[in-house]
């Protein structure tokens, strides 16, 4: 099947093995090592969110995800379902798994924004009760307990104190019978409890011979009066051992009752450790997540700096060479690329890389590119890279490649998928992905990617070349992409012919005569077997007569794309010059944008500290003010208190008053004989006359004279004028207003009415406003309110009253009325 002969080319089982190793238990590491390829494009983005969660969960938690106690548990769970009977070492790991699984559980829950894990272990039930009754009966030597059942317990009772009774006895003897016995030991011979006697003192400790030492020089006896109790004690270990199988036969039917559920959480398990396998795997590689894209929406293929994962494995870990990335960049209507080059200048490697990225995007792993990574889902990955020649066979070269061409044309018709499972089943993870058909963009394009290696090669050149041409046509047409290598000309041309086509190839320096494994996009590959035969000092007329030969079209040809290749290596360096500077501009940018953050900062904490002491000599100064206030109300205040209290006002004012800012320093003012600059004119002048009240002077350059205004000139130190400022006339003298009295409540001002009639209330208020010199405090209290709308009605018609209002609360508030005198 012409898919899994596409994975054997492309090594795909080794990247599995490579996989395996980042997996965390037996189940995870066989199901890598036989790693299935999704049939949609939904299971592969499922996938692939699994691989971003892990991988997002593992860089949150300290020491990532563990799957300690996970066993596989599979054939336990069968012979369970087929009433076997479990032992107890399977008893136990299947209670660990349990525990395992638990615990993988807490830790998702644990966490936010993991969807796709959440959803895959939501289902899951780990049995608790059938844990906690298996660790009952199950101790961690994976026997069973005394406490698994009374029975039991009475029995291994009657076996201890039996045992104890069988060794006292024998101690007796061995002490009795010291001169013949070998040593003063008990042991045991086929589960009978025996002592060592010497061969020939055997008659003197009668009894039944277990065994013989290799010299024949010690007996193992039983003695006869301990027979009768290992006969009993053998009686009791088989009611030890029947008990024992009876409670293991329960826990097994425990297990047997909820093995689907053992099934699928065992399913999950796997899912769950492959996923952290394909995390771990893909950020060892240094890769980045792929997002699948669509071609007929105009979308190109970027894969830059793309890496082989099997070199950067060899590289790692068996000290291979450093690994050369290649850039695919694929623009939407190209659908054949031809490589040219040298041999071993990269070409079948390219080929492998792309297809290895393909099929590690769809089976949820990231690709070894920079970000972004846009790759199309491919349905199909079909090669042809390499030598099928086979003597057995008795296929040429040409004829393998044939073949294999021939099963990948029929595959592409018939949507062959066939893909090798493996000798074990294993749980599939993927059976926990819905399987939805890829609704369909528009019109149905093909889907896959075909890998051809020196297409047409083994055979005539020209007709090999004519077949070449006529099979990347027809895979123009019914493949998504093919990726071709070869060394034909006439290949070359198919891109000025037809924009599907495009060239690229594989650079080689001549002054080292050794590939560089670079791909160029754009440019045709040049022949260099003649460059290299001169130069590894074939004979010049041997070289000079080829070239003859070749004729001086494909010269002047090779010269053309090795001017290409120049201008394309100046380009290069010119924007890794740009590159670099770019990266300059962008440090600066980002040093500066820190520093005017900074500068930011401090400019607010300034000010919130300048309003912190405005606020603060805010509060002092109220301060200051209620101590001359409540100076003022403590006795009868006199003219002399008053102005003195004005003054402090005052000084309290000035004190905590903002201080006048400076006046900005002043031009200067040109005068008769300065030299003087005009900007208009690139001149220095001399000034001849002063400037007038409209700002006009006159100025003198060489032998011209010219009337210039202030505005257009400057001092020779780069000073602008002063401008000149016309008098105004002078205002009228306006008599300034006396200087205000702060209003201050004293005992002379406040006149309490309380208690007294509206008539009375009139009289007093009338005496006291005609002596007020200021306001004056009326407290009339609340009570009914008649005696405030009596004072608030005659204060309203009162010549000499102003205005009235409600005093301050820490006056009284509305029990207090405060008039203003006019």
């Amino acid at each position: 099947m012409i898919q899994s002969e596409t994975l054997e080319l492309l090594e795909w089982n080794r990247l599995c093995q490579h996989l395996a190793t980042f997996a965390a238990t037996k189940l995870g590491a066989t199901a890598a090592r036989h790693l299935k390829i999704p049939d949609s494009q939904i299971q592969s983005e499922q996938l692939l969110e699994q691989t971003k969660e892990v991988y997002q969960l593992e860089n949150r938690l300290t020491t990532g995800l563990s799957f300690e106690g996970i066993q596989d548990i599979g054939d336990s769970l069968e012979r369970a379902e087929r009433s076997g009977t479990l032992t107890g070492d399977e008893l136990l790991a299947i209670a660990t798994t349990l525990a395992g699984a638990r615990n993988l559980r807490r830790v998702i829950d644990n966490q936010e924004d993991l969807p796709i894990l959440t959803d895959l272990v939501a289902d899951l039930r780990t049995y608790p009760e059938l844990e906690q009754e298996i660790h009952r009966c199950i101790d961690e030597r994976a026997q069973v307990t005394d406490r698994a059942s009374q029975k039991l317990g009475e029995i291994r009772t009657d076996l201890r104190r039996l045992r104890s009774q069988i060794t006292q006895k024998l101690q007796n003897i061995l002490q009795a019978k010291s001169g013949a016995v070998q040593e003063q030991l008990i042991t045991q011979r086929s589960d009978r409890f025996v002592i060592p006697v010497k061969a020939p003192q055997k008659d003197a400790i009668p009894g039944i011979v277990h065994d013989t030492s290799t010299s024949g020089a010690t007996l193992y006896v039983e003695p006869n009066s301990v027979v009768p109790l290992g006969n009993q004690l053998r009686q009791i270990i088989r009611r030890e051992q029947a008990e024992e199988e009876t409670i293991r036969r329960i826990l097994t039917e425990l297990v047997a009752a909820v093995k689907p559920d053992l099934e699928r959480l065992l399913a999950i398990a796997t899912t769950l450790d492959l996923a952290t396998a394909r995390s771990r795997y893909s950020y060892w590689l240094g890769a980045n997540p792929p997002r699948f894209i669509h071609r007929e929406d105009k979308e190109i293929i970027t894969l830059r700096n793309l890496r082989h994962p099997l070199l950067v494995w060899q590289q790692q870990h068996e000290q291979g060479q450093p690994v050369i990335p290649v850039d695919l960049l694929i623009s939407p209507q190209i659908r054949v690329v031809t490589i040219t080059g040298p041999n071993t200048g990269g070409k079948t490697v390219s080929l492998k890389t792309l297809g290895l990225a393909a099929l590690m995007a769809k089976v949820g792993l990231f690709v070894p590119a920079r970000e972004p990574v846009e790759i199309p889902w491919f349905d199909k990955v079909l090669a042809d890279i390499g030598d099928e020649q086979s003597l057995q066979q008795s296929l040429s070269t040409f004829s393998g490649h044939i073949r294999r061409i021939s099963r990948i044309l029929e595959a592409l018709g018939t949507g062959d998928l066939g893909l090798g499972t493996g000798e074990k089943e294993i749980p599939n993870p993927q059976s926990l992905i819905p399987i939805t058909p890829y609704p369909q963009r528009g019109p149905h394009l093909p889907q896959s990617l075909v890998l051809l290696d020196e297409v047409g090669a083994g055979t005539d050149p020209v007709e090999g070349s004519a077949l070449a041409i006529a099979l990347l046509q027809y895979l123009a047409n019914h493949a998504q992409l093919t990726i071709a290598t070869t060394h034909f000309g006439e290949l070359k041309a198919l891109k000025y012919e037809d924009d599907r086509f495009e060239n690229a190839s594989v650079e080689f320096d001549e002054s080292t005569l050794s590939p560089t494994y670079r791909l160029l996009w754009g440019i045709p590959g040049r022949s260099n077997a003649l460059t290299i035969a001169l130069r590894l000092g074939l004979k010049p007329e041997v070289v000079q007569q080829a070239k003859t030969q070749v004729g001086e079209a494909t010269d002047e040809v090779n010269q053309v794309i090795a001017g290409l290749e120049a201008q394309r290596r100046r380009q290069e360096t010119k924007a890794a010059e740009a590159q670099v500077l770019l990266q300059q501009a962008e440090r600066l940018y980002k040093e500066v944008s820190a520093k005017a953050a900074s500068l930011e900062e401090r400019e607010s904490s300034l000010r919130a500290s300048q309003e912190v002491a405005v606020q603060q000599a805010i509060a002092q100064a109220k301060g200051e003010i209620a101590q001359v206030i409540r100076r003022l109300q403590k006795g009868t205040p006199t003219a002399q208190e008053a102005q003195q209290a004005t003054n402090a006002l005052n000084q309290i004012g000035q004190q905590y008053q903002p201080a006048t800012p400076a006046k900005p320093k002043l031009g200067f003012m040109p005068k008769v004989g300065d030299r003087i600059r005009v900007p208009k004119l690139g001149q220095v002048a001399e000034v001849i006359t002063a400037p007038d009240e409209d700002g006009q002077l006159s100025v003198r350059f060489g032998l011209m004279k010219m009337a210039v205004k202030l505005e257009d000139i400057e001092s020779l130190d780069g000073q602008k004028a002063e401008p000149v400022v016309k008098p105004k006339p002078a205002p009228a003298a306006v008599t300034p207003p006396p200087q205000s009295v702060p209003e201050i409540r004293t005992s002379q001002n406040t006149i309490d009415l309380r208690g007294k009639r509206v008539a009375d209330a009139e009289y007093i208020l009338d005496k006291a406003i005609s002596e007020a010199t200021g306001p004056v405090w009326i407290i009339h209290g609340y009570g009914t309110g008649k005696l405030r709308q009596g004072v608030h009605a005659f204060l309203q018609q009162h010549p000499r009253v102003n205005n009235y209002e409600p005093a301050e609360q820490a006056d009284g508030g509305t029990g207090v009325t405060v008039a203003h005198m006019k």
